[in-house]
């Protein structure tokens, strides 16, 4: 584990923000239609073309606050660096991934300053390495099965806190502990089809702050 330090200075993405198209371990898919998306959202983009560095996007944990990069199989210590580099307004914290495939295949941000995490002993190892990495302090919220804290929060007008979580036909005991988040709107979405390919919500998704007519 290692801590990156950028310029802790800031507690926001500089003004227009900045998106950072990363390099992919396996075959990675073409790109140019996702920049193109980028900058229509005004975005500024920084593209890694070292080729020593892989960081998939499984990997990057951002709590708002600061970023954890799980070192996995598909992303390395370089693709870390690079993405310190990129985004210096905010700590960047390495954290092995000792099993499974990425550091959010055991866990992801249930809202401000709450990390969802599996209770597996790897999961809860990671967590512990990110506790003792960081300057902050965040709630947790323990769920039995280490895929279903694989979770996408969302803070929407009218709407509040919103929790895409997987279904209780999938972890009927980790859907019990997400009840107990009482003030947020939850929203079961199955993921059974995208767990035979490794994939997860978070795979899925791109969440930008920032408002825009899209």
């Amino acid at each position: 584990m290692r801590k990156l330090f950028g310029n802790r200075l800031g507690s926001r993405p500089s003004p227009g923000g900045l998106a950072c198209v990363v390099r992919f371990s396996s075959d990675a898919p073409n790109t140019e239609t996702l920049k193109t998306a980028l900058k229509d959202l005004n975005l500024n983009i920084v593209e890694m073309t070292d080729e020593n560095a892989t960081l998939d996007g499984g990997d990057v944990l951002f709590t708002g606050r600061e970023f954890f990069v799980g070192l996995s199989k598909r992303t390395n210590q370089r693709g870390a660096e690079i993405l310190a580099d990129a985004f210096k307004d905010y700590a960047v914290s390495t954290v092995p991934v000792l099993e499974g495939l990425h550091l959010k295949s055991f866990c992801s941000m249930g809202g401000p300053g709450l990390i969802v995490i599996g209770s597996s002993e790897p999961a809860q190892k990671a967590l512990k390495i990110m506790q003792q990495m960081s300057d902050h302090r965040y709630d947790k919220l323990t769920v039995p099965d280490d895929l279903a804290a694989n979770c996408i929060y969302m803070n929407l007008p009218n709407k509040g806190h919103v929790l895409l979580h997987p279904t209780a036909e999938q972890y009927p005991e980790s859907a019990k502990v997400f009840e107990k988040l009482k003030d947020y709107m939850l929203i079961p979405v199955c993921n059974m089809q995208k767990v035979k390919v490794d994939g997860a919500l978070t795979c899925c998704s791109v969440l930008i702050d920032k408002k825009a007519n899209i």
